[in-house]
């Protein structure tokens, strides 16, 4: 189901900061914009609550799951509420081991090669290399001619439409979208003005 939705838009939703009586109608907007993969952050108020209602309003095919998780308890409650993704700001192969022993999928931050492959061992799906800031395009290039083809890189942190272009260049998979697409306050109509722009530049330079 990931590979699907990654096919058909390689960039995933961070709601951070989401209340659960909003997640559906800016869910429906992303959605209706071309996101196929949302997560919420576990540090958002009741992210699990918000992680049940955005699955009973997107369709089916689109990936609901959760961002900073950091322990197997949280992957469970991820899981009870619906959710289909794990994202980690890390790479810790017990929780990526927990993830894909629940049946879901996984995306662990990796900022090394060494980390990246470790991951990979440990069962992840697709590699988040975090920050985006921080290891730029360069590094994008770098690692694409060693990790396995069929890995997808997503760079998360400080990505807008404008700079997306040279990272796909350098061989990024996809994206992470933060507080360029939301940010707590915006209204739905607001993120789906935001999510066609990263959809218009997607489908430039993708």
């Amino acid at each position: 189901m990931l590979k699907n939705a990654m096919k058909q838009c390689g960039m995933i939703a961070i709601l951070r900061g989401i209340q659960p009586g909003e997640v559906g109608a800016i869910g429906a907007a992303l959605y209706d914009a071309g996101f196929r993969i949302i997560e919420v952050p576990l540090n958002s108020p009741e992210p699990y609550e918000s992680i049940r209602r955005l699955r009973s309003t997107v369709a089916a095919d689109c990936v609901v799951g959760a961002g900073t998780v950091l322990t197997e308890k949280q992957v469970m409650e991820v899981k009870d509420a619906g959710g289909e993704i794990i994202v980690m700001p890390h790479s810790d192969p017990i929780i990526i081991g927990a993830a894909k022993h629940a049946g879901l999928a996984c995306a662990p931050g990796v900022a090394t090669v060494t980390e990246a492959f470790s991951a990979l061992a440990a069962g992840a799906d697709i590699l988040k290399m975090f920050p985006a800031e921080q290891l730029g395009p360069m590094v994008v290039k770098a690692w694409r001619a060693v990790i396995p083809a069929n890995v997808a890189l997503i760079p998360v942190g400080g990505i807008t439409p404008e700079n997306m272009a040279n990272f796909i260049a350098a061989g990024a998979s996809g994206f992470g979208l933060g507080s360029a697409l939301y940010k707590p306050g915006m209204d739905a109509e607001q993120v789906r003005l935001n999510a066609e722009k990263f959809i218009a530049a997607w489908r430039t330079f993708a």
